[in-house]
Formats: C-alpha cells, structure tokens, sequence
C-alpha cells in the first residue's frame, strides 16, 4: 500500500511538472522569447542581415561570406579589405565560379534586386562612383541590354531601349542623340560580339564585328544603367581609315572567341581581384608603353583585331616618368571572367577602348578598338 501511494504520488509529480513546463511555454511565445538556443538569440532562421560589422559567426549566416554583403564582415578567402574586393562580402577569388561570394536571392542578406551590396560598410555610393545603382545590377540584367541594344541599332530604332532622359551619347568622341549618330543610320544585323560585365559600376562593354553598310567594322560600345534605365552610351566606330597603325582584321576580331575566350569564367582559385584588374589597366595607360606589366610569352594584342602583336613587343615595365602618358576617363572590370576595360584618348587622335584577358596574375591577351576623332567625349 505505501508503495503504491508513493508511485501515486509521483505521478501527480511528474503531471505538475508537465503543467509548469507548458505553462512557461506559453508564456515565452506571448512575450516573443525564443526557447531555440542555436537561434542567434531570436535570429529568424537562415541568419540576420546584420548592420553592424557583418559577421560571419551569426547563426546560419552563409558560409563563405557575411550575411550583410558589403557590411564589412568577413569574406571568403582572399579578401581585400573591407566588405571584400568587388563589394559582396569577399572577394571573388575564392567564390565557387559565377558565386562571387554573393548568398542567394532569399538568404539573408542576399540584395533585393539581386545587385552587390556596397563595399565601403556603409550605403551604397551613387551609380558611377564604384558601387551598384539602389536598384541593383545582374550579369543577366547587362547582358540582355547588351544584346536588346545590337538588336535595336539593326534596326536603327532606339525608342525600343530603356532610355533615361538624361542619356548621353557619344560615336567617336561627338555627343549626339542615338538616331543622329551615323552607325545608327547604317548599322545591319550583328555579326560577332564579346562583353565584359561589370555589375560593381552597372557597365557593359562589348567588342563587335558591325555591318556599317556594306562593310564589317570593328566597334566598341559601352553601355550604363541605372535603376534600369541607360544613362551613358559610349561608341567607337573603326572605319576604313581612321586608325592607321594596323589593317582592320574583323575576321581575326571573331575568331578571338575561342582563342581568348573572353567570356568564359575564371576557375575561382586563379581570378584577380577587381582591384588587381583595375590598376592593372590604369598602369598600363599611365606609363605605355613602360607600363606594360605581367603579360605572358604568349600574349598577343590585337587593334580593330588586326596585327596580333606580342604584348610585350616594344614595351617593357619599368616607369619611365612620373607623367601620365595616357589618361583614361573611366576603367571597369569583370572578376568573373577576368576581363579589365579601359577608356582613352589614345596618341595620335584616336578615341579607345582597350580589353584584356588576366587569370593568375597573367596577362594572357590585350585587345583595342581605336577610332579618329579630337576628344572620347568623355574627358
């Protein structure tokens, strides 16, 4: 019998307990406490977007980069310094390829519009200033005004491009509107084109074989947006004569698609960052020919895709002087494929865009679209 009001006893121990412990329960979720020790403290699942530092060590925070990108926090390896090379929370150099360190759409912390985060842990700068428009910017988003934009000169139709009503636009260095500029009157179907895109800056910039009438020529032309919309048109028109150092080789210019492959992505242990790829092309107009550094034995340059010179014909890497022999007014880079693009006046009167190929620290080609004219506009 005691035996039996002892276990009786115990019973209704154990049944109290088991009221208390639901009644706490209930409690804690009235008052929004969380009861989940591995939830960062009430972090939502899947990790915070945290402002401050963007740490890595949150609660389901993305593994190789911070849960805010471009909060400053700790990328994936081979970061360069606060909020990671190319403003996605790490640098692109140890990103799976075409990651970029950035956590995917839904994750915490991933941009909205799919665009990278700012890379100075602060608000995102304005377009143009080194940092993505508010709304973001995709590698999707530029490669489609890429080709809405051939297809549309074809046509000689602008009105079918997302236009901004500030535009400027420029065909070999006179600024005019789409419509009045000549290849816009002249222009047939595409024939070849390679781009590169750089989504930090919001810019594309293409090298393209381009009926000009009846004649294939080589042009160059860089696209920007912001919010969606194209603010800045930039094209160079080689035709028959106005850039005499080398013949135009439009057929050599495609056929750099599956030598060069210039779009094809860098394996992610071998690419640059875009620091790395920008002073390389700032080096390189600053001091040319001396500033010609890092090019493999094999590297070739090619201008209007005619010569296939050997990079380093000529030019050597030592500073020759503290002047700047060529001034560029805008460089962009694309991580991803390890493509640098700048943009001159080159010697002589000849409006340009210079291309390279880099992985590795190499300089495996260089390709230039040079036109005639007194200013690239731009200046």
């Amino acid at each position: 019998m005691l035996q039996s009001n002892q276990k009786t006893t115990s019973r209704r121990i154990q049944a109290g307990s088991a009221l208390a412990g639901a009644l706490y329960l209930m409690l804690s979720a009235a008052l929004g406490c969380s009861t989940d020790s591995g939830a960062g403290g009430g972090a939502p699942a899947g990790g915070t977007a945290s402002s401050v530092g963007g740490s890595t060590a949150q609660a389901g925070a993305p593994a190789g980069g911070s849960s805010n990108p471009g909060a400053g926090g700790t990328g994936v390896a081979g970061s360069n310094g606060v909020g990671g090379s190319n403003g996605v929370g790490g640098s692109a150099s140890g990103s799976p390829a075409g990651s970029a360190g950035t956590p995917p759409v839904g994750q915490a912390g991933a941009p909205a519009g799919g665009g990278s985060g700012p890379s100075n842990g602060g608000s995102s700068p304005a377009a143009g200033a080194g940092g993505a428009p508010a709304s973001g910017c995709t590698r999707e988003l530029l490669k489609a005004t890429v080709d809405s934009y051939f297809k549309a000169l074809a046509t000689h139709d602008p009105s079918t491009l997302p236009l901004a009503d500030t535009l400027k636009f420029t065909e070999n260095g006179q600024v005019s509107k789409p419509a009045d500029a000549p290849l816009w009157k002249t222009a047939g179907a595409l024939k070849y084109v390679h781009s590169a895109l750089d989504t930090e800056t919001c810019n594309s910039a293409s090298e393209a074989v381009v009926p000009d009438g009846t004649t294939d020529i080589p042009v160059a032309v860089r696209i920007k947006l912001v919010n969606q919309k194209i603010t800045e048109i930039e094209t160079i028109a080689a035709r028959k004569g106005d850039y005499t150092g080398v013949t135009s080789n439009t057929t050599a210019l495609a056929a750099s698609k599956d030598t060069i492959k210039w779009e094809e992505p860098v394996p992610a242990a071998t690419r640059n960052t875009r620091d790395e790829l920008v002073n390389w092309m700032a080096k390189y107009f600053k001091q040319f020919p001396q500033g010609v550094c890092n090019t493999t034995s094999t590297c070739k340059r090619m201008e209007n895709g005619g010569g296939n010179f050997v990079c380093g014909e000529g030019a050597g890497c030592a500073a020759s002087s503290t002047n700047t022999v060529l001034k560029s007014h805008l460089i962009i880079a694309d991580v991803e494929t390890g493509l640098g693009v700048g943009f001159t006046l080159f010697t002589g009167g000849h409006p340009d865009m210079h291309m390279f190929k880099m992985y590795g620290g190499q300089v495996y080609a260089v390709s230039a679209i040079l036109s005639k004219g007194d200013s690239t506009g731009w200046d």
